[in-house]
């Protein structure tokens, strides 16, 4: 009777190594509609017309592709892990649903794991079976201190990689002198910014980014275009780049992030002329290839970073995926100034 007994703990191993991720990936998508409807993620993410749009019209299509292949991916999992328990602004409980599909999954892969063991007669595998579901049943906190160690361990796996993926690009994101910047060009610990112009998140963001811009001198903060949403998010992206070229780029993000219509190219002429610019000059410059070419490169540094969706900061070593109040900024730049 040793034999089942060491299988036993074997399967033990395979439970709490795997049910997590199995979990994970057995959650519904009626579910996340659900609780999408619910409670929105705070960040915009785009959809995948939007991603198929620029690969066939809007930015060379080499990049691009390689973005809308891993990117949908990556939406799908965000909009997981967001709203169904594994995010940073997940619910503080997991449904029930989420825990009965855990445990049906938890079986289906003891039952296969038995199955396939080698030189186990039915009666054997029926056995191990047993005394699997008999624990589970008698203590089902085996279950869920497994979830959670095994979440706490991928999360911390997933903040290396993303510390990993910051320092591998550090010169792109805070040392590109091609930037537009905010608040002190010369200061000490520097925010990246990665936007869309249409973004509602990114609007919700501004305020308090301006408030820590004035109330933080020594904070530099670079803006990323990145139009995710979309054709006209596109087309404010290359106004906001042309008109850094007239020295006025903070004017036009500024009365973007106010506007609450669509920036159509009316709306972009109007707007860019309030600020002062040249709306010849500007449109001219709309179209330049080099516009084109800084777009495509922040999105290729947004798919490095397994950035998601809009807004998200890269303050430090940190990554923060949506809009966050002042309290955390000041805080996030209080950690990255002691940092050094």
């Amino acid at each position: 009777m040793r034999r089942p007994f060491v299988l036993v703990s074997a399967l033990l191993v395979m439970l709490l190594s795997l049910v997590p991720f199995m979990a994970a990936r057995g959650q519904g998508a009626a579910a996340a509609i659900r609780d999408a409807a619910a409670s929105p993620a705070p960040h915009s993410v785009p959809p995948a017309w939007t991603l198929a749009w620029y690969a066939s019209r809007s930015i060379p299509a080499r990049p691009i592709n390689a973005f809308a292949t891993s990117g949908n991916r990556l939406f799908a999992a965000a909009a997981l892990r967001g709203r169904l328990g594994t995010g940073r602004n997940a619910p503080a409980e997991t449904s029930p649903v989420t825990s009965i599909k855990a445990a049906f999954l938890a079986i289906t892969l003891l039952i296969a794991g038995a199955a396939r063991a080698e030189g186990l007669s039915p009666e054997q595998r029926e056995e191990v079976v047993g005394i699997l579901r008999d624990a589970l049943k008698q203590d089902p906190t085996i279950l869920r201190d497994a979830l959670a160690a095994l979440e706490a361990a991928d999360q911390r796996e997933r903040e290396g990689a993303t510390r990993s993926a910051i320092a591998a690009h550090a010169a792109a994101l805070f040392r590109d002198p091609a930037d537009p910047v905010k608040g002190n060009p010369q200061g000490a610990v520097t925010v990246v910014e990665f936007f869309d112009a249409r973004c509602g998140y990114c609007k919700q963001l501004q305020p308090a980014m301006e408030q820590l811009l004035r109330r933080q001198r020594d904070v530099r903060l670079v803006l990323k275009d990145l139009p995710i949403l979309g054709p006209s998010s596109v087309l404010a992206s290359r106004a906001l780049l042309a008109a850094q070229r007239q020295g006025k780029y903070a004017e036009l993000y500024d009365a973007l992030l106010k506007l609450r219509e669509d920036p159509t190219e009316t709306v972009l002429r109007r707007e860019a002329e309030r600020a002062g610019l040249d709306w010849a000059r500007l449109r001219r410059d709309m179209d330049d290839t080099g516009i084109q070419a800084r777009i495509a490169g922040n999105l290729r540094l947004a798919q490095a970073l397994r950035i998601e969706g809009t807004p998200a900061l890269v303050i430090g070593e940190t990554l923060v995926p949506g809009a966050v109040d002042l309290a955390t900024l000041e805080r996030l730049v209080a950690e990255a100034r002691r940092g050094g």
